[in-house]
């Protein structure tokens, strides 16, 4: 075991202990991508010597008596479209190759106020919306996409690469990376966390998210993010309903005996599980989450097409162009369901302390040059604006990782974690243990 093989809070505690230091954990990462980036290829950028400097100042405080905060010495990616200052943020496009961000965006500055070590810029879909893919290979077989758009985000804490990294959620684009590359995520409540600094796809669906190896390490992220801590759970004491949402058609058989595996692991523990499907009001929040994408899409890459005309990927000149014809009242309603659709969905549930779902159609699917699998499973969640987290859930036939999804409710995003945290220790059969791809 190395260090690179600790979950983040294991290590932020190391370091805290004085058992480990914050540059061997660095150089413990850089020899983990040095041996395996060439395969996996998660990173668009490693920032080695910044890393290594600022661990070893770092290393120096805290032995001056000084420390900056929980995640003092911890290192972690960034999704390359959320700015890093002083390093590269191209999103992954061609039209940006030499852009150099000037200052954090606001989720990196409060991880570096917290002790955070920026790593480096992990791949992404183009604009984290079309274009180019990433390069990015699922680390259990790369044969198998890692998911999208956050790719190299879910690939490289998979890989024991980095302990934490940043992504983004339009539609699926942060669960899905986690379910396919079997770590935990979290898509915080829509306006929970602080966007500035990350590029624009639609404005009322865009959220930045994070990754990590245990749901403590998902904690420890929204502690620094701003996000209330609650009392930890017992599973005993948690009342789940499970929701297989109008699109369970679209899930392999795998995902849905993983779904069914949880739920008689849980019922075991002696958590209350009921089974409570989305009310029929609540059943077009894909169709609703498309037009509101497709809509606001247009704002964000209407200044990219004028600026480089068809050196914009046909992808993204198609939101531009408007050619699915979303007109302005298509938007409307689309946003007025919206609305609706989330006061709908929480007293739907109520009384109930989360919900237990599918997190992605099965396991990852196969390479291909034209998509990273489907995000029907999880952009409902994202259209709603409630909080989710990714729970791994053992694997699937082929040998490679499926996971479920734990959805809680707006602005209870640490009720949601600590149901989250009780849930895992149930369902993951690698809790408390390494996981090593390959």
């Amino acid at each position: 075991m190395t260090p690179a093989h600790l979950t983040a809070s294991e290590a932020a505690r190391a370091i805290a202990e004085g058992t480990l230091t914050a540059r061997v954990l660095v150089q413990s990462c850089l020899e983990q991508i040095d041996a395996r980036d060439d395969m996996v290829r998660a990173w668009l950028h490693v920032d080695r010597d910044g890393a290594l400097a600022t661990a070893a100042r770092l290393d120096a405080e805290q032995a001056a008596g000084t420390r900056r905060g929980p995640l003092h010495g911890v290192p972690f990616g960034v999704k390359d479209v959320i700015d890093v200052a002083g390093l590269p943020g191209t999103h992954n496009s061609p039209l940006h190759a030499d852009r150099v961000a000037i200052d954090d965006a606001g989720t990196v500055a409060l991880l570096r106020a917290a002790g955070g070590i920026p790593l480096g810029k992990t791949d992404t879909i183009e604009f984290a919306s079309g274009g180019r893919l990433a390069r990015t290979l699922n680390p259990h077989n790369p044969a198998r996409t890692a998911g999208g758009s956050s790719s190299g985000s879910g690939a490289a804490v998979a890989d024991l690469q980095v302990p934490l990294t940043l992504g983004t959620q339009t539609g699926g684009s942060v669960i899905r990376p986690a379910a396919y590359c079997g770590v935990y995520a979290m898509k915080p409540t829509w306006g929970a966390v602080s966007r500035e600094g990350a590029k624009l796809y639609a404005a009322t669906l865009d959220t930045i998210g994070w990754y990590g190896r245990s749901v403590a390490d998902l904690a420890l992220v929204a502690s620094v993010c701003g996000l209330p801590n609650e009392t930890a759970r017992e599973v005993s004491g948690l009342k789940v309903a499970v929701c297989r949402t109008p699109y369970a058609d679209t899930a392999s058989a795998g995902a849905h005996a993983a779904l069914d595996t949880a739920v008689r692991k849980l019922e075991a523990a002696g958590a209350t599980v009921i089974a409570r499907e989305l009310p029929n009001s609540l059943r077009n929040l894909n169709d609703a989450k498309e037009t509101v994408m497709r809509g606001e899409g247009r704002a964000a890459f209407l200044p990219h097409a004028r600026a480089y005309g068809d050196r914009l990927h046909d992808g993204l000149r198609s939101h531009a162009e408007n050619r699915t014809g979303i007109s302005p009242a298509d938007l409307k309603a689309a946003l007025d369901y919206a609305a609706h659709s989330r006061v709908a969905f929480e007293g739907h549930y109520r009384d109930v302390d989360a919900v237990l779902t599918l997190a992605a159609s099965g396991e990852a699917d196969v390479l291909s040059d034209s998509h990273t699998g489907s995000p029907i499973l999880q952009s409902l969640w994202t259209l709603l604006h409630v909080p989710a987290v990714a729970i791994p859930a053992g694997d699937g036939p082929g040998g490679l990782p499926l996971a479920v999804q734990l959805v809680g409710f707006r602005f209870a995003d640490g009720a949601l974690l600590a149901a989250a945290e009780a849930v895992s220790r149930i369902v993951d059969p690698w809790a408390g243990r390494i996981r090593i791809p390959g």
